[in-house]
């Protein structure tokens, strides 16, 4: 089957979903707007398949809690938090497949991409696309990646396109009407990864192994 081209509105009905009037993270509409941010990843070539693959292997594994025999305690980030911490510490720190653990990674590369997002969104026509991916990444990512990565993710970045082909790979349209649906999206990215830090932080879970 031909892969499915990334809509950014299809990104921005997803986090528009993902957040509950109780402020719950749910975990459905978050794993689809990923499955959108993997697509942009991907239509953007191999320069970020290191990245997108990892995405999506994590996103993969939140579809086995969410239709796995617990399912009902994968509803929202919340509700999987308070189920997974129920089961003891040695537990969550010893899965490396638990919910908390896969969540926290895909957290760290989404504020990677909300940066960088941000950064498109904001730039000049003629901005380097290297210049703000690669700030984004070591405001964000870098820091839980090894050297090695690291160097490999920035010389990728080289090879990106400009602005403009960006804005047109979200399929929304003219580069004015992506900037302005970036202006209507990031917003509800950053109001998900607000709750999740806030949540991961109050019960120390930002820094499991």
């Amino acid at each position: 089957a031909a892969p499915v081209a990334f809509s950014l509105g299809e990104v921005l009905d997803a986090f528009q979903r993902c957040v509950t009037e109780r402020r719950e993270v749910l975990l459905e509409p978050y794993l689809s707007g990923w499955w959108g941010l993997i697509r942009f990843l991907q239509s953007l070539g191999a320069v970020f398949a290191f990245i997108s693959k990892d995405a999506v292997a994590k996103v993969q594994i939140m579809e086995g809690h969410r239709r796995g025999q617990h399912g009902e305690h994968y509803e929202s980030l919340q509700a999987m938090v308070r189920f997974e911490l129920s089961r003891g510490p040695a537990e969550l720190r010893g899965r490396r497949d638990s919910g908390c653990r896969t969540v926290l990674r895909l957290h760290r590369a989404l504020l990677w991409l909300q940066l960088f997002l941000e950064g498109l969104r904001t730039a000049r026509r003629d901005s380097c696309t290297a210049a703000i991916c690669t700030e984004s990444y070591n405001a964000s990512l870098a820091a839980h990646h090894p050297w090695v990565v690291r160097k490999a993710a920035t010389l990728a970045f080289c090879a990106l396109p400009s602005r403009d082909a960006f804005l047109e790979v979200m399929n929304v349209g003219p580069p004015e009407q992506a900037v302005a649906m970036l202006g209507e999206a990031i917003p509800y990215i950053q109001s998900v990864y607000g709750i999740t830090q806030e949540l991961f932080a109050q019960h120390r879970l930002l820094d499991l192994p």
